[in-house]
């Protein structure tokens, strides 16, 4: 039995499937920078003050642009280590590791922050019909994919666990601030939505002190604050990466600015049973990984969490339902790489997106698709 597991670089050395920050400077300067440019809130360095840290089982990293705010950094990470605290099950003494304590026997009273995080991913549970679903815990700690101890379990041991899996199940009270899960056995597992909730807190860390100009990446979830002070009209350019190649290959790119770019894919994290590859990402019907024709998706949005909770949401639907989904809001993007070597791309993004020319990938009109 193999273990694949998830390894995350800086920007630009990406973990696979992940997104690149093409535009990004590669050198960590102080205050003596002296390559900068002035907009209408000050003064923006090309080069940033820049911090990275391990976090949350990926690597963190922020970088600010703006002259005279490297201070922010430390502002930032403590802020997101606050979340992170709070918001984790794989240690215990977390807030949502006591609510899953108290399964079945009694709401539990939360910060505002973890009542905030339940409340968004409940709604995208309900949005997606449960292709996301906020009370997957069981199951995910079943197979415990990206971790040493993960294993296939056997099926009885998957149809006990199915039965503790019904968003319908949580229970919110927001003037009291509890969440309640109404049978023991429930658990919560917001992983596949909390990066995306403290990176956007993390904007709002930034935004409070000034800052104009930054790129946020919690392991693959990016956010490009401001204006590029490198590419055209101010934006940034992304990079999607190829998810069937090494790091830092890249399929194509798309330019963007204040916006959230997040991917959810086959390649993340992956468990390898007697030559079966089987990724992280779990129907809460079957108890088994989604079995689509997506690699990857990903998501362009306002916000981080609306990424995080629609791309895995996005991702169970398959690319037709997917697209149609996507098709149907007026707040988000997408792009689609298929196992077959083909990239699908939303109307709003067909514009803005350009294949790699050493890309083996195809771009298809989603009409062609049986």
């Amino acid at each position: 039995m193999k273990l694949h597991k998830k390894h995350w670089f800086t920007l630009f050395l990406v973990p696979m499937a992940t997104l690149v920050l093409a535009s990004c400077s590669s050198d960590s300067k102080d205050s003596t920078n002296t390559k900068k440019e002035t907009n209408q809130s000050g003064t923006v360095l090309k080069e940033a003050y820049k911090k990275e840290e391990f976090l949350m089982g990926t690597y963190v990293r922020v970088q600010i642009f703006d002259e005279g705010k490297e201070d922010v950094l430390d502002k930032v990470f403590d802020r997101i280590k606050e979340l992170d605290k709070k918001i984790t099950v794989n240690q215990k003494g977390s807030e949502v590791d006591e609510i899953n304590d108290q399964a079945g026997i009694k709401p539990v009273k939360v910060s505002d922050d973890v009542y905030r995080l339940t409340e968004d991913s409940l709604y995208y549970s309900k949005d997606s019909k449960g292709g996301f679903d906020l009370t997957i815990g069981p199951i995910t700690s079943l197979w415990h994919i990206g971790f040493d101890d993960a294993r296939k379990p056997e099926q009885k041991e998957i149809d006990e666990k199915l039965k503790f899996v019904d968003y319908e199940k949580v229970k919110l009270n927001k003037k009291d601030q509890t969440v309640f899960l109404e049978e023991k056995g429930m658990e919560l597992d917001l992983g596949a939505i909390a990066k995306g909730f403290i990176t956007d807190e993390a904007i709002k860390v930034l935004k409070e002190n000034g800052v104009t100009t930054a790129i946020v990446d919690l392991g693959g979830n990016v956010f490009v604050l401001g204006d590029s002070q490198k590419g055209e009209n101010g934006q940034w350019k992304v990079g999607i990466q190829d998810p069937n190649e090494a790091r830092n290959t890249i399929a194509g790119s798309v330019k963007e600015k204040n916006m959230s770019l997040v991917t959810s894919g086959i390649y993340e994290r992956n468990l390898e049973v007697d030559g079966k590859m089987y990724h992280h990402l779990f129907d809460s019907k079957t108890g088994y990984p989604f079995e689509n024709e997506i690699a990857g998706v990903t998501i362009i949005s306002k916000t981080s969490v609306a990424g995080d909770g629609l791309s895995t949401g996005v991702f169970s639907m398959g690319v037709k339902n997917g697209m149609k989904y996507v098709e149907e809001r007026d707040d988000i993007e997408a792009i689609f790489i298929t196992k077959d070597d083909h990239i699908y791309l939303s109307s709003g993004i067909k514009d803005n997106f350009e294949l790699n020319e050493e890309s083996p990938y195809k771009v298809k009109d989603i009409k062609d698709l049986n």
